[in-house]
């Protein structure tokens, strides 16, 4: 029969051989030194040796602060957005406010007529606009007597006192008021503003 590996060293004495030899090498103490099993070190196994130092909880008080300050930046945000948005719609209220008052004011009181032969043009937002007008209300609008409101995206002829009281409500809606007396202008490239095209 075919004796172990562990019977055969037995029986060679072999194994005896290095029990011997373990006890004479082991310190003064009478205590061998402690196996080691796969390279660990002696004490690798015992439990809160390594942990890092801090609260109970696992977290560090720089992970606690940076949660606080992430916390205290997105409340920050938050509040700053809601005041714009109220910003916003506050702002939207007033100018519907305003237009709604500038409606009620021109109800009725607008000059623009259906069969007009003459077109004013004129500069508002940065772009040429026109207006229809007639003859008599051409000569009215250079001379300063009646202006141009714009409403809803069209440009009413309303007297002059009526001008002024749109510009007391928003400025902005004013497109055209030539001042009284005045000469007609001459733009930057040499045409008058009041030239019929």
């Amino acid at each position: 029969m075919v004796d172990s590996l562990r019977d055969q060293l037995l029986k060679s004495g072999i194994v005896q051989q290095v029990r011997e030899e373990k006890r004479q090498s082991a310190p003064p103490g009478g205590k061998p030194f402690p196996q080691r099993h796969g390279g660990k070190p002696p004490h690798a196994g015992k439990p809160g040796q390594h942990k890092p130092q801090g609260k109970p909880g696992g977290k560090s008080q720089e992970e606690i602060d940076l949660a606080k300050a992430y916390a205290v930046r997105a409340q920050t945000e938050a509040r700053e957005r809601k005041q714009a948005e109220q910003a916003a719609a506050e702002e939207a209220r007033l100018r519907r406010e305003r237009k709604q008052k500038i409606q009620q004011l021109l109800n009725g009181k607008t000059l623009n007529k259906a069969d007009v032969d003459h077109v004013r043009h004129f500069e508002y937002g940065g772009k040429i606009r026109r207006v229809h007008v007639d003859a008599d209300q051409l000569a009215s609008l250079n001379a300063g007597e009646i202006g141009v409101v714009q409403q809803q995206g069209r440009y009413l002829l309303v007297t002059r006192d009526m001008v002024e009281q749109v510009r007391a409500i928003d400025a902005q809606q004013v497109a055209l008021l030539v001042e009284p007396g005045s000469e007609p202008g001459v733009g930057e490239d040499g045409v008058p503003d009041d030239l019929m095209w």
